[in-house]
């Protein structure tokens, strides 16, 4: 599953390395080269002209991570490519697409809180912390964070799978929504799930959680009992509903690069 390393060391500081790995993105795009899906060595870097300095990501191992956005695609750097985070499961390395993750929230954060959001002045770097601070108004800005929770609903020896509006991969998952303003993680899936098909849940249980950088979500997993209730599905939400027992076809199983593919892999028939 997508998630950081034991080998990985989180910095707020910057440390001086003769060769970083560095993280270059162009909105969510990572800059690859295409040969081999390397990142751009110093020397490299050097002729990229970025502007501003990188902001320290971690350490992987012994190896020193950073991290920049750029405003230019079109960069004169021969063989080199913008590869989107999502392209790169099955072909990146998992520790470093995990480390990339971190590195691209962190590149988001930076890009977009340039200028202050109350009075629209220029933003600095809050020494000994991961923030931005307004010199006119002192607002504070940290990395966004959006939590969404996932639910499989289980209804004796079936499990409630949808397929989403929104899914690119037109596959059947457990539910999925964010959180709104002032809500808890067990008021959202109870919203949710009555929202998106209609059902009343109880016996929550936690499950698992996973960053999901795309591009700042976090997801908070749970399994839930079906209470009561028609499947009736949002057709703004939901294309279609059904449940999955022992004795139906499942959904392809794909590598678990997702919490949502582990949950479902934990309730699929032998």
């Amino acid at each position: 599953m997508l998630q950081m390393p034991s080998s990985f060391t989180p910095l707020i500081t910057a440390q001086s390395h003769p060769d970083p790995l560095t993280f270059v993105f162009h909105g969510s795009r990572l800059l690859l080269r295409e040969a081999d899906l390397a990142m751009p060595c110093a020397d490299e870097l050097v002729r990229l002209n970025l502007a501003g300095a990188p902001h320290p990501v971690g350490l992987l191992g012994e190896r020193y991570c950073q991290t920049f956005w750029c405003d230019n695609e079109e960069l004169a750097l021969p063989g080199y490519a913008w590869r989107s985070m999502r392209s790169l499961f099955g072909a990146l390395d998992e520790d470093l697409l995990s480390v990339a993750g971190r590195a691209s929230q962190i590149a988001e954060w930076a890009r977009t809180h340039r200028f202050c959001g109350a009075c629209a002045q220029p933003m600095q770097l809050k020494a000994g912390e991961r923030c931005y601070v307004c010199g006119a108004c002192g607002m504070m800005a940290y990395p966004r964070i959006s939590p969404a929770m996932m639910v499989l609903i289980r209804k004796g020896d079936h499990v409630l799978l949808a397929l989403h509006t929104a899914s690119s991969a037109k596959r059947f998952t457990p539910l999925a929504g964010f959180l709104e303003a002032g809500e808890s993680v067990e008021e959202a899936v109870h919203r949710e799930v009555f929202e998106e098909v209609g059902l009343r849940v109880h016996n929550l249980q936690y499950f698992s959680s996973q960053s999901w950088p795309f591009p700042h979500s976090l997801m908070i997993a749970f399994t839930a009992d079906y209470l009561d209730g028609e499947i009736r599905v949002d057709p703004s939400e939901i294309i279609e509903a059904r449940w999955f027992g022992p004795h139906d076809e499942w959904p392809e199983r794909v590598p678990h690069f997702s919490v949502s593919t582990i949950l479902v892999d934990a309730h699929r028939p032998a």
